[in-house]
């Protein structure tokens, strides 16, 4: 067996894997979007005849934004991932075809079919024979990254190789803990933030709240720019907590305003017989975190135009989270034009923001600077926080307890999925802690008995927002 990498090999975005396992047959791990500086500088491109089935570790558009490409390549196979990613996949690609093929509804329609006829959902922890290759077993288990999110363990001849997905931190709302594979032969790990430490939960907490505070004292609004799946629910969960515990914030509106997040943030309460104990315990006591008195839902264009407006001219604390996460489109962009300049105002990241977004712009800029909202000049006054606590990805310490919490270590490590300094940094911290290789580059890992295929390229037509991470 072999990989070869399509995409995340030397960047975070645009997660594709193609594991080789035998006889020109191989199996695609994840179909996902470049973004940022990486959509322009990446071959969007990769193969797939000799492909018998697509595996999707999670939902976000970075790990799912090519399928379409691929079904226009001829892919006619099982898309398989777990329940929730089965149930929330539709409306992300929805959404993701709207965007890209607004002026083409026939073809988003038939590309939306093609993928519901797709769709093999699939139970977590339980090892299976694969239909399409009955020598290759199979096995989900939960990474902790978003609802549905799950790593990969594939075995073929007494090998296995384990593809992490994006792995979480431990103790997230909603969420279940990742969980650690027994052993691999070769894991290919992500390492997003293999260079850094986050903050605890009680340590973002803490900074959330001084956020609020300051807001609520400057009369202005917190703009979160937060990507569609996890991360708004997550916000929604612990800014519910927080409200509870501060009687004078009874009165301090949370606004939703993103399509897509309440969307998605309904279909989460659908599902929450997968949500995590305490989260669970919320809703037999009658709480539900993602629908509490305070929180309002925008229901239209015309309403997000007034309230930017309101918030523009009137003093009125306000939390606002709208999409999308990194800015590159979506509402946020709209309070961005009217707010930052505006000293009155935060604008808190919670997320990661890729090299060549708005959002790593401004997260880049100081007070006074200039910077590029969808085409116009905005001149950035508000005070600009980061929380890497809230991240949906494990950071370094996460990442080698993951290894660590294995039952035997891993043979060999292979980082994708992080720019070149995390993987550099957390290829140190692994080779220092557990003495076992690890690569860090190239676009094939070999593990055992490559194979060569001549296959048929396919290229995507370019998302122009993402909802990842």
């Amino acid at each position: 067996m072999y990989i070869s990498h399509h995409g995340a090999a030397q960047g975070v975005t645009g997660s594709c894997h193609e594991l080789h396992i035998y006889q020109q047959h191989s199996l695609l791990i994840d179909c996902g979007l470049f973004q940022g500086e990486e959509q322009q500088a990446a071959a969007c491109e990769f193969f797939h005849q000799g492909i018998k089935a697509v595996f999707i570790t999670h939902c976000h558009v970075d790990h799912v934004g090519r399928l379409p490409a691929l079904f226009d390549a001829g892919y006619q196979g099982p898309v398989y991932c777990s329940n929730v990613t089965a149930a929330l996949l539709p409306t992300v690609m929805s959404d993701a075809l709207h965007l890209t093929h607004a002026d083409n509804e026939s073809y988003a329609a038939a590309c939306l079919a093609k993928l519901k006829h797709a769709l093999c959902p699939l139970p977590t922890a339980r090892w299976l024979a694969l239909a399409e290759l009955p020598s290759v077993r199979i096995r989900l288990l939960d990474s902790g990254h978003i609802l549905g999110a799950c790593s990969l363990e594939v075995e073929y001849q007494q090998q296995r190789v384990v593809f992490s997905g994006d792995v979480g931190n431990v103790d997230t709302p909603i969420v279940h803990d990742p969980q650690s594979p027994e052993h691999a032969d070769l894991l290919v790990l992500e390492s997003t933030y293999g260079d850094r430490q986050h903050d605890n939960r009680e340590q973002r907490q803490q900074r959330l709240q001084q956020i609020i505070e300051q807001a609520i004292s400057n009369r202005g609004t917190v703009m979160i720019p937060a990507f569609a799946i996890g991360r708004t629910q997550e916000l929604l969960y612990e800014l519910h907590e927080i409200i509870q515990q501060q009687p004078q914030w009874q009165a301090l509106p949370v606004v939703l305003d993103s399509p897509l997040a309440t969307r998605i943030t309904e279909q989460y309460q659908t599902l929450a017989n997968y949500w995590d104990e305490s989260a669970q315990a919320h809703l037999r006591r009658g709480d539900d975190p993602l629908n509490f008195p305070l929180l309002h839902r925008v229901s239209n264009y015309q309403q997000h135009i007034g309230l930017v407006n309101r918030l523009r001219q009137f003093a009125e604390p306000c939390i606002v989270i709208a999409g999308s996460g990194m800015c590159t489109g979506g509402r946020i962009q709209h309070y961005l034009q009217a707010l930052l300049p505006d000293a009155r105002h935060d604008l808190l990241f919670v997320g990661y923001q890729a090299h060549g977004t708005p959002g790593r712009q401004i997260q880049s800029a100081q007070r006074g600077d200039w910077v590029t909202i969808a085409e116009q000049q905005v001149q950035v006054n508000a005070a600009i926080h980061t929380i890497s606590g809230y991240s949906a990805h494990a950071d370094q310490a996460g990442l080698l307890n993951y290894i660590e919490n294995m039952n035997q270590l891993p043979k060999a490590v292979r980082l994708v999925h992080g720019d070149n300094n995390a993987r550099r940094e957390l290829a140190k911290a692994i080779k220092r802690r557990f003495n076992i290789p690890v690569s860090t580059t190239g676009k094939k890992s070999a593990l055992a008995g490559a194979h060569t295929t001549t296959q048929q390229s396919v290229r995507p037509k370019t998302l122009n927002r993402e909802e990842s991470q």
